[in-house]
C-alpha cells in the first residue's frame, strides 16, 4: 500500500473505533446503527488530518495497477462499455433529484457534487442533509467495485491559492474518508485537491463561483 492508501487506512480505522462506543440499535432491524452525528465527527477529524497527495494520470495508472496486482478482476474489451453503461444507469437512478449530475466521458463517470449541496462556506464538514446521497453512491459503488474512485476537490477564485488547495483537500478527504466508512475499500480511493486551478466556469460572477466550488468524483473502470 502507498503512503496514501496507509493515510486513508489509518483514518478509517480510528475511526471505525470512534464510531463503536456510538452506536444505538435500529428500532425496525434490531441491528447496530452509529448515529449521524457521530459519523460526522469522526470524518471531520479524519478530514482534517488528510495531507496532500499526488494527482494526474500517472497515479491512476498506479493505483489501478496494484488494484489488479491485489487481486481485482480487470474488465477488457466489450465489457467494459458494457459495465460502465449499467453503473451509470443505477447512478442515475440513486441521484435523481439529488443536485448531483452524472456525466459520462467516455468510459469515465464523473459525479458533480455543488459545493454548497455538500458543504457550508468555508468548511470541509459535510452538510447532514447530504449524507443520504453519499449512502446512494456508495451503494453503487460496492456493487460495481471494479472501478478508481478519484475524489476531487475544488474551489473558487477567492482567497489564496494556499488555502483554497488546503481547503479544497480537506473537502475531498471528507468525502473519500465518508464512503470508506460505507464500505468503499480504501485502495479503490484516489484523494485530490486542485483549489482554484480548474475552474469550469467564469470566477468573475457569482454564479460562476458556486459552480467552481464542488467536488468531483470520477469513476474509471479497472482495465488489464
Amino acid at each position: 500500500m502507498n503512503t496514501q492508501g496507509r493515510i486513508l487506512g489509518s483514518l478509517l480505522l480510528a475511526g471505525t473505533v470512534g464510531l463503536a462506543g456510538c452506536q444505538t440499535t435500529d428500532p425496525y432491524t434490531g441491528e447496530p446503527r452509529t448515529s449521524r452525528a457521530a459519523q460526522g465527527a469522526v470524518i471531520g477529524a479524519a478530514a482534517g488530518a488528510v495531507v496532500g497527495v499526488i494527482s494526474g494520470d500517472d497515479s491512476r495508472e498506479r493505483r489501478k495497477r496494484a488494484l489488479i496486482l491485489g487481486g481485482l478482476g480487470a474488465l477488457a474489451g466489450g465489457a467494459v462499455g458494457a459495465y460502465m453503461d449499467q453503473q451509470e444507469a443505477k447512478l442515475r437512478e440513486q441521484l435523481r433529484g439529488s443536485g448531483v449530475s452524472v456525466t459520462r466521458d467516455g468510459d469515465n463517470i464523473i459525479l458533480n457534487m455543488p459545493g454548497h449541496v455538500t458543504f457550508a462556506t468555508n468548511s470541509a464538514d459535510i452538510n447532514a442533509g447530504f449524507y443520504q446521497v453519499l449512502d446512494s453512491v456508495a451503494l453503487v459503488l460496492n456493487e460495481y467495485d471494479r472501478t478508481l474512485v478519484e475524489v476531487a476537490g475544488h474551489t473558487d477564485s477567492r482567497g489564496s491559492a494556499s488555502y483554497n488547495m488546503e481547503l479544497s483537500q480537506r473537502r475531498a478527504g471528507s468525502v473519500g474518508a465518508y464512503l470508506g466508512s460505507r464500505g468503499v475499500s480504501d485502495q479503490r480511493l484516489l484523494l485530490v485537491g486542485y483549489g482554484l486551478t480548474r475552474p469550469i466556469a467564469s470566477n468573475e460572477t457569482p454564479e460562476g463561483r458556486a459552480e467552481n466550488r464542488r467536488v468531483e468524483i470520477t469513476l474509471l473502470p479497472v482495465t488489464g
